[in-house]
């Protein structure tokens, strides 16, 4: 692997929530234009290159039985580590050590599957709200973006867009000022601070008024922000696989320390819905990769939050999904 894209091949990506995954059932995911397969024996869950070394078949097809998986064109049997350990055409042959699947390292949390591409020991992105019990907390996704998963990621940090793209929940057409903020920037990520908006509805409580937005962006693909509003506090951390240049999925886990007697299904539903309403404008943008040459788009002063974001993905060389 050389420099470029190395930010992204050592990190972490969400490919699945764990309750996508069914025992014995074999799932095809892509990240970062790999197709890998994922399933999952009891508590253990595998990741592996979408091809059997015999004669490159796809192994999505394969069956899964206890604690082995078999190959659907010759057969071949593979342990939970991706060793053959048994070839049906020669019953009594050893497999040699090279027919071996190439497997990723995969974590679970946040009942998410994480898978990183290059072995590297970075940790998870961290949930700050996660073992809070003052929170309480609900994954929202999969949603699919026919874009790249860094245009996803500056429509999060976009507060602009509100009035006109929520108008009625998030942002108010008559009231589209955005305030001052400020924003400290390194080779570890974002912060922003102190965004103020109006909104209507800012939670689906239906009580609207000022809130006031701190954003943080920890890796390349995964930014949260914790909302300030009507003396509480919502966080929603948002986290995107890049299964290709031009498409990613991501989730969003949400959690309030307050409207405890407030029924998930009502909010799930109202995010769902702000989430629909960003999905066709994110598609919609041209390029769809995001450009980081900053003569390649108009900014204006609003856009200081994506101004230092393209900057900051440039700085690490990443060029998987965006233009130089």
């Amino acid at each position: 692997m050389n420099e470029i894209d190395r930010a992204l091949h050592e990190d972490w990506h969400p490919i699945a929530a764990l309750n996508e995954l069914e025992e014995t059932t074999i799932q095809e995911r892509c990240l970062l234009g790999e197709s890998l397969i994922l399933w999952r024996d009891g508590d253990r869950v595998a990741v592996w290159e979408n091809r059997c070394p015999h004669r490159g078949a796809k192994l999505s097809g394969a069956t899964a039985t206890g604690d082995r998986l078999v190959c659907p064109y010759h057969g071949l049997h593979y342990d939970r580590a991706g060793q053959c350990i048994f070839i049906p055409a020669h019953p009594d042959l050893k497999p040699p050590d090279r027919l071996h699947v190439r497997s990723y390292p995969c974590q679970i949390h946040y009942d998410l599957i994480w898978v990183n591409l290059s072995k590297n020991n970075v940790p998870i992105p961290e949930f700050r709200e996660w073992n809070d019990p003052n929170y309480r907390k609900f994954l929202c996704g999969p949603y699919v973006y026919e874009s790249s998963g860094f245009r996803a990621i500056e429509n999060f940090l976009d507060v602009s867009h509100f009035p006109f793209v929520h108008d009625g929940l998030l942002g108010d057409r008559d009231r589209p000022r955005v305030e001052e903020y400020t924003i400290d920037r390194d080779r570890n990520g974002l912060k922003l601070n102190n965004v103020g908006v109006w909104q209507p509805d800012p939670d689906g409580t239906g009580s609207g008024g000022r809130v006031t937005y701190d954003y943080s962006v920890s890796r390349p693909l995964t930014a949260s922000f914790v909302k300030h509003a009507r003396g509480g506090k919502l966080a929603i951390f948002f986290t995107v696989c890049p299964t290709a240049e031009e498409a990613c999925v991501g989730w969003m886990w949400i959690a309030m320390n307050y409207g405890h007697n407030l029924p998930e299904t009502e909010l799930r539903a109202f995010q769902d819905r702000v989430v629909r309403q960003d999905l066709p404008i994110v598609a919609s943008q041209r390029p769809k990769r995001l450009p980081l040459d900053l003569k390649a788009e108009i900014h204006l002063p609003c856009d200081r939050a994506s101004i230092a974001y393209r900057q900051w993905l440039r700085e690490l060389n990443i060029r998987f999904g965006t233009l130089w």
